[in-house]
């Protein structure tokens, strides 16, 4: 082969590498806003509560309301497609310039070098957001990285990730599990009297969420900011169940990995696709989000954080709701986040 074909043979290649990069994720990019020139790193994989829906919706608003770049990962198949609780995520070295981190996963196990970017990024003290089932974010993990793992009794990290960075894992014998009957009773949320004024909760109020409630016992040095109550219904307005007591449903804390640097961390216990419908609850995460990033001055009570676009989540469940999607099918501000193609 002359040189010119290996040229040309090199070219298609980088071709091929660049072009399959930018499907594998989705970016939105704000215009104007206090965000701009700030990176949130979105990571979307979870097996039930649809957090494809809930990132991608989520990034909409802090992109085009504040004016942020958010890329999205997905938890994908082998051929590119949308798979929720997929370990293959494509697109982990967008962490190295993000300056927010903003998951929902649930019993992952990347590969080495994914998880090694990822602690890179623990080490300077990168702020993290994490909801629902990121309190268990990995399980299964091997060899270097077993101890982020939800059940890890490494003596220097009990809980993994979820118990060490966020403030909880997944433990029912230890009070972190269901709270109700999940898909028969829905959640209220309320702010905890003391926390009022805390810039996480400025504005928010009325917050319902379909998932269902969790317990959970947060690390000693977090601030718990709302606790959940168990509603007898789905319905919104539904009276609490009896018997049971109001459980810590998110909470700030700060996490230092490894001897890094002090990072701001946020955990809720709710949010799924159907759960963000909640004014409240969109609120309480756009605002957690920005408080993550020491932003809380540009936090108001009467933020627009209305959705970007249309959005019709699909109810959680085991059974993925799409099979066939790409990131790039929710491409821009107006496209259906992650309908059926039937449906489209």
């Amino acid at each position: 082969m002359n040189t010119r074909h290996v040229l040309t043979a090199a070219a298609g290649l980088f071709l091929f590498y660049t072009t399959a990069t930018g499907a594998d994720r989705v970016v939105y990019e704000g215009d104007a806003g206090p965000g701009k020139g700030k990176h949130i790193l979105f990571i979307a994989s979870d097996h039930e509560y649809r957090g494809e829906e809930t990132c991608p919706a989520v990034a909409r608003i802090l992109a085009k309301r504040y004016g942020f770049k958010c890329t999205v990962l997905f938890g994908q198949t082998d051929e590119g497609l949308i798979k929720p609780g997929s370990s293959l995520i494509p697109g982990i070295e967008a962490i190295d310039d993000a300056d927010m981190l903003f998951l929902f996963l649930r019993f992952v196990h990347p590969e080495d070098p994914w998880m090694a970017k990822f602690e890179e990024y623990l080490k300077r003290g990168g702020p993290v957001l994490g909801l629902r089932t990121t309190t268990h974010a990995f399980n299964g993990l091997q060899g270097t990285y077993a101890y982020h793992n939800f059940n890890s009794s490494d003596d220097d990290f009990v809980g993994g990730f979820g118990r060490q960075v966020l403030g909880e894992t997944w433990n029912p014998r230890l009070g972190a599990g269901h709270y109700g009957s999940n898909h028969k009773y829905a959640t209220a949320m309320h702010t905890v009297p003391e926390q009022q004024n805390h810039p996480v909760m400025r504005g928010v109020k009325d917050m319902h969420a379909m998932a269902g409630a969790y317990s959970a016992r947060p690390m000693p040095n977090s601030t718990i900011l709302a606790t959940n109550r168990v509603l007898e219904s789905m319905k919104v307005g539904a009276k609490p169940v009896g018997g049971k007591e109001p459980q810590p449903a998110a909470w700030v804390r700060t996490y230092t990995f490894k001897g890094g640097k002090e990072g701001r961390a946020f955990c809720s216990t709710q949010g799924a696709s159907e759960d963000i419908l909640s004014e409240g609850v969109r609120r309480m995460i756009i605002n957690a989000t920005l408080w993550c990033m020491n932003m809380e001055d540009n936090i108001q009570s009467d933020a627009d954080v209305s959705f970007v676009g249309s959005y019709n989540p699909t109810t959680f469940n085991f059974k993925p709701s799409i099979t066939d999607a790409k990131p790039g099918d929710i491409e821009g501000w107006d496209t259906p986040i992650l309908k059926p193609k039937k449906n489209k």
